[in-house]
């Protein structure tokens, strides 16, 4: 029963360390530990017991797939995280509200990001994101086992697809602002072919603004909406290859 805690506590833990919510800078480590530990608890009882030959060498082969298999789901969710943020540059880039690659460094994001960001992560929580998490885990023993390494060919398939679908989810929870911005250059060179003397670059400035912040106030309870059933998909489903 002790290695099979263990065994749970390594796929947990890799797991845990890329969760949104759980897994921030910000939670401290032993915050962390305790999730952890409580996961496990919950986690390992739901599973039957695997045979394991106690030993050193079982012990580092178990360290290695079972922390590359809790990468593997942590990975998929936190690349959910990573569609917010690109949302996020591109409606800041769209409505003139940061600059070009702005978010390119380690951390500095655009203000719409991190508004986008926190209320994902409050949402994700608030919906029961350790209850499906829990069940993820469970779940995952079926086409993961324990101590078994995942095919390269089947984790590559998998990467890219998982990938591309964070990028289309970001495009498409951009989509308003971008729309905006297109209409709102087009009225802009219109206005500039009629009276080539009137600076519409500064006056067209704050109605830009204003109008990518209507945008999020009407957006975003749609993007988040559709965000949050793209992760539930997922947790319900974290092998699927096509959207």
């Amino acid at each position: 029963m002790l290695w099979h805690g263990i065994a749970v506590f390594l796929r947990v833990g890799a797991l845990v360390a890329l969760m949104p919510a759980f897994g921030e800078r910000t939670v401290p480590t032993r915050i962390k530990l305790v999730i952890i530990l409580c996961f496990a608890l919950i986690i390992a009882p739901a599973l039957p017991n695997m045979p394991i030959n106690p030993g050193p060498d079982m012990f580092f082969w178990l360290a290695i797939t079972e922390t590359l298999a809790g990468l593997l789901l942590g990975i998929g969710i936190r690349l959910f995280i990573l569609a917010l943020q690109t949302a996020g540059s591109i409606a800041a880039q769209s409505t003139s509200l940061s600059q070009i690659l702005g978010g390119a460094a380690a951390d500095p994001l655009p203000a719409m990001g991190y508004i986008l960001i926190i209320a994902g992560l409050a949402l994700a929580v608030m919906a029961g994101l350790h209850v499906k998490a829990a069940s993820l885990i469970i779940l995952s023993y079926d086409l993961l086992p324990m101590g078994q390494l995942p095919t390269g060919s089947v984790v590559s398939t998998w990467g890219v697809s998982q990938i591309s679908q964070a990028f289309a989810l970001a495009f498409t929870l951009a989509a308003p602002f971008v729309i905006l911005s297109v209409l709102y250059n087009l009225a802009l060179g219109a206005i500039n072919k009629a009276m080539p003397q009137l600076m519409v670059a500064f006056v067209g400035a704050p109605v830009i603004t204003a109008g990518g912040l209507f945008v999020l106030l009407l957006a975003a309870p749609f993007m988040l909406e559709h965000w949050m059933r793209g992760l539930d998909a997922y947790l319900a489903n974290p092998y699927r290859t096509q959207p």
